[in-house]
């Protein structure tokens, strides 16, 4: 630990509850060349977090090391080893007594159960009916609520329905990074969201400008703007013979918009043009635009 310890400078302080060996060994594995994962005694990592010093950064460390917890030390890419970690993470059954770390819902459907089995069913006060033969479910019922302890009743009914409800891996609960502790969601923020972010905060500085009459680098596009446009509608009254630049597509258009119209319509140069309009005066059923002179026929 004193080695890794010196060695990296970004961790995972993540907890272990129902992981098995296996899992472990898959994420060792999956960690390698990115991290390396530790897990001890609680009292001895936190004797040398504690033995660092008072100005070692890893000394906030100490207090979260408490339960079933471990450290994932990783090189540099936080965000593709919380990627890692996620990935081993595998289905499990409900056993009595375990918190629930998901909402448990049973589906509506056939159970497989013989009828004989119907008074189990109703104990456990789950709708039913028997089709063809067997039980079946009616509509979904809602079992168990996440954080709530798992009761050895509903751990034998999802077990008898052959419901692995849970999944178990390793959960990170803080990110340490150079001194820093933060919560993981924040490696989820990607740059857009920051820039969608950003730019909200940005209209909400600008609204509120407008609003109380300040002027500061968020208004002063939408005011420039605001001003080209009074401009422009006032220098294309009739009778007004001042002009500038921004205004002279404007006045243009408004003088001639048929001008406009076929600028805007795709052309194929002049041969084309002949083309089609010889083409409309002899009233063919099917006209051919040639472009350039490769003679390929029109889209």
């Amino acid at each position: 630990m004193k080695g890794l310890l010196a060695k990296y400078t970004k961790c995972f302080l993540v907890h272990a509850d129902h992981v098995g060996s296996k899992q472990f060994q898959d994420i060792r594995k999956a960690m390698r060349g990115t991290g390396q994962v530790l897990m001890g005694k609680n009292t001895m990592m936190r004797k040398i977090l504690n033995d660092l010093g008072e100005d070692s950064p890893y000394r906030i460390l100490a207090p979260k090391i408490v339960g079933n917890v471990g450290l994932i030390f990783v090189e540099s890419d936080l965000a593709a080893a919380k990627a890692i970690v996620a990935k081993y993470t595998v289905p499990a059954p409900a056993r009595s007594g375990v918190v629930a770390n998901a909402d448990v819902v049973i589906p509506p459907g056939p159970t497989g159960c013989d009828p004989s089995q119907t008074s189990y069913f109703q104990t456990m006060e789950v709708p039913t009916k028997i089709t063809k033969g067997q039980i079946e479910i009616t509509r979904s019922m809602h079992l168990i609520t996440m954080g709530d302890r798992v009761t050895a009743g509903q751990a034998d009914l999802l077990q008898k329905l052959g419901i692995n409800p849970f999944t178990y891996g390793l959960e990170i609960l803080d990110v340490y990074d150079d001194g820093k502790m933060y919560s993981p969601a924040i490696l989820d923020i990607n740059d857009a969201q920051i820039i969608a972010a950003f730019t909200a905060g940005a209209r909400n500085v600008a609204a509120l400008s407008f609003a109380i009459g300040i002027a500061n680098v968020t208004t002063v596009p939408h005011s420039i703007r605001s001003a080209v446009r009074s401009m422009i509608s006032l220098v294309v009254n009739d009778g007004f013979t001042f002009s500038f630049e921004a205004a002279t597509d404007v006045k243009n258009y408004l003088a001639d918009p048929s001008a406009f119209a076929v600028a805007a319509a795709p052309t194929g140069g002049d041969e084309a043009k002949e083309e089609v309009v010889e083409e409309e005066e002899e009233e063919e059923e099917e006209v051919v635009v040639s472009f350039g002179s490769d003679g390929d026929d029109a889209w």
